[in-house]
């Protein structure tokens, strides 16, 4: 990605709904070369999609929480198999893969702490290859939507 590209990657993180014409005059690029550049970069997979930013309080998920866990034994298969079962259900909201102490770090969304506490051990405890898991709640969220694009970091 040259500079032109990682500005224009810059623009729509912030704000995924410019049109073309305002992406192309802010980035100080003529209309026809700013849309072949993102058409460029949806097709190198640089760009993967365009999405809204939804407040979780507004869908009753107030309560957010990190979710460290363990499985075993710990083979592809098992990998695999928690991390689709995880990612169905509607409580999770992001899965991670990890290396290290723990296998997985799930980002959960629920109502209020009981609806954590319901969670995590009528859902998650009772996974047969679940050996452990440690949670922490999150208080505030605060999100870089640019995070080293332009600094070449």
């Amino acid at each position: 990605m040259d500079e032109l590209d990682a500005q224009i990657v810059a623009l729509l993180q912030a704000d995924a709904r410019l049109s073309n014409r305002e992406l192309a005059r802010m980035a100080g690029i003529a209309p026809s070369t700013c849309l072949e550049r993102v058409r460029a970069l949806v097709r190198r997979g640089v760009i993967r999609g365009y999405h809204a930013d939804i407040d979780p309080a507004a869908l009753n998920r107030s309560v957010q929480a990190m979710v460290s866990v363990q499985v075993r034994p710990l083979s592809r298969a098992v990998i695999d198999a928690f991390k689709a079962a995880a990612s169905t259900m509607p409580e999770v909201l992001n899965v991670f893969v990890l290396a290290g102490g723990d296998d997985f770090l799930l980002h959960v969304g629920v109502q209020d702490l009981d609806s954590l506490h319901a969670f995590l051990t009528d859902k998650l405890a009772k996974r047969r290859e679940v050996t452990g898991f440690r949670t922490s709640v999150i208080f505030q969220q605060v999100a870089n939507l640019t995070p080293g694009l332009l600094s070449g970091a």
